[in-house]
């Protein structure tokens, strides 16, 4: 958020699109058009507008760079469309699926898999982990502040209407005290880059976050199509992080060497693949609200062998749906008395109910008040500038200024509700004023930043494509941990910056490099 003295800045300060956004045609892989055609020179033919993450970051070595080029010019344009075709029907196979909701169709698809690496030097990813860490411990600072003393609302720093009324708020939670004031114990940064390749924080998810399977299986990919390339680099591994997790998990229990489930909404779930692929990886059980019951304030699980307690739950079920007793009644995802066992500290519940509050995308912009206020440090990563549709002078401009920014529902998620300015026709952006002056409170909006891009095979040859990144940080009373990758997604329709599996977007390998030890 801008300084109280500086909330509207002029247009000239803000990083616009540029108007050749659409226009991104692939660039051909090859001098020749012919599919059997090698590829000759392929990253010098990039000359665009944008942040080439491969061949603009002077940090990733020449070397590094090259064997990733030579490995591509090995191969013909139909090999490398049979390599993602081979991605495709491992994910297939595997049941890496997932759910479009409101598909009248219903159908189950696959993730679309870019077989170039997302490359990132490990001193880049080093200040990426850090400010990660730095933003979770606020965040879960925050969290303990507002369901206890409410200091940082009572300073005035974020303002108390906005989140005592916040639909994500808590009221059960207050007072409830958590084993090392974490909240999040599972938390997803989305990290994007600027075409000066700075890197600024887009949001936070602390509430389910998911996608940390596609990371995982990504990397597997990467190992089993291309295993020449892999072994030729230092890439750093991410392959620990099941293990991380459940050590994670038990750290924040109450007791030691605790029973740990994963509780799914159940396989129609968008995400459900990963439930279970986490589970098994952990190797707990997985299991939904039919499993689980509660007596005398404490929760078990039904085995064959009869009922087991439970002491931690790794819940992919949102707040709304844990509790028929004390949120929804008509809900059949949770478990009746649940949060009775959790208030009595029977189980512990990750991530806590009521941390939707800290990722909501109207209290993002007060994030780097919250690492001064709690920590006395300045923000590593930065936010991007963010107007409140819900003040005044920020909505105004907004108003005035739509064809230019990107407008978000503070409470979307999976790209739905945006209004991309700079792609957007006239009518959308007028029937997207009604909606914001209908509930300004609803929305926040940003300038549309120039975002980075990566190489990515096509249908047509190799483009560039714009991208993010989703580092998962887990958090326990006594240490943070960030396997040195995360989950790239990847826009595959040329000219979108709509990264989300459910608008089309994709993933790709993160390999954080060491280039001094290679």
């Amino acid at each position: 958020m801008f300084k109280e003295n500086d909330r509207i800045p002029p247009v000239s300060t803000i990083e616009h699109f540029p108007n050749t956004l659409g226009t991104d045609t692939p660039m051909p892989i090859a001098i020749k058009v012919n599919n059997h055609s090698k590829i000759n020179g392929l990253f010098q033919q990039f000359k665009s507008h944008f942040f080439n993450e491969l061949v603009d970051d002077q940090t990733i070595s020449e070397e590094t760079r090259n064997k990733i080029e030579q490995w591509l010019s090995q191969h013909t344009i139909d090999e490398l469309k049979a390599l993602n075709q081979a991605a495709k029907d491992h994910f297939l196979y595997e049941g890496i699926t997932f759910i479009v909701y409101g598909e009248s169709e219903g159908i189950e698809r696959t993730i679309p898999y870019d077989l170039i690496p997302r490359v990132i030097e490990k001193k880049h990813w080093n200040k990426v982990a850090l400010g990660c860490a730095q933003r979770v411990r606020a965040l879960n600072l925050f969290l303990h502040d507002i369901y206890h003393q409410q200091d940082i609302l009572k300073a005035d720093i974020v303002p108390e209407l906005q989140v005592l009324t916040h639909e994500a708020y808590q009221p059960h939670m207050y007072a409830h005290e958590l084993k090392g004031k974490i909240y999040s114990q599972i938390s997803g940064i989305d990290i994007v880059r600027d075409r000066h390749g700075e890197f600024y924080v887009l949001e936070d998810n602390l509430r389910t976050p998911s996608g940390v399977s596609y990371m995982l299986e990504s990397r597997k990919l990467s190992q089993k199509l291309m295993p020449d390339l892999c072994q030729q680099n230092n890439i750093l591994g991410i392959e620990q992080y099941p293990q991380l997790l459940k050590e994670i998990l038990a750290e924040n229990a109450c007791v030691d060497k605790p029973f740990i489930v994963v509780l799914t909404p159940g396989r129609y779930n968008s995400a459900y693949y990963e439930h279970s692929f986490l589970a098994r990886e952990m190797d707990v059980p997985l299991v939904t609200s039919r499993d689980l019951f509660v007596e005398n304030d404490k929760v078990y699980v039904k085995t064959i062998r009869g009922r087991q307690q439970v002491d931690v739950i790794y819940r992919r079920v949102d707040d709304a749906y844990l509790d028929p007793l004390c949120f929804m009644p008509d809900s059949s995802l949770g478990v009746a008395g649940l949060m009775s066992a959790y208030l009595c500290h029977n189980v512990m519940i990750a991530n806590a109910p009521g941390t939707g509050v800290a990722d909501d995308k109207s209290i993002y912009p007060y994030v780097d008040k919250m690492i001064h206020f709690y920590l006395g440090e300045q923000a590593i990563l930065k936010n991007v500038p963010t107007f409140q549709c819900r003040e005044t002078q920020d909505l105004d401009y907004v108003l005035a200024n739509l064809e230019q920014l990107v407008v978000k529902e503070a409470q979307g998620s999976g790209g739905y509700g945006m209004l991309i300015g700079p792609q957007a026709s006239k009518v959308e952006i007028e029937s997207f004023r009604e909606k914001i002056i209908a509930a300004p409170n609803l929305y926040i909006a940003q300038p549309t930043l120039d975002l980075s891009v990566c190489p990515t095979l096509t249908d047509f040859g190799v483009a560039e494509r714009h991208i993010d990144l989703r580092p998962f940080v887990l958090s326990s009373p006594y240490r943070t941990e960030i396997v040195p990758g995360g989950l790239t997604r990847v826009a595959m329709q040329a000219g979108s910056l709509v990264v989300n599996s459910s608008q089309g977007g994709g993933v790709k390998d993160t390999w954080v490099v060491d280039n001094l030890h290679s």
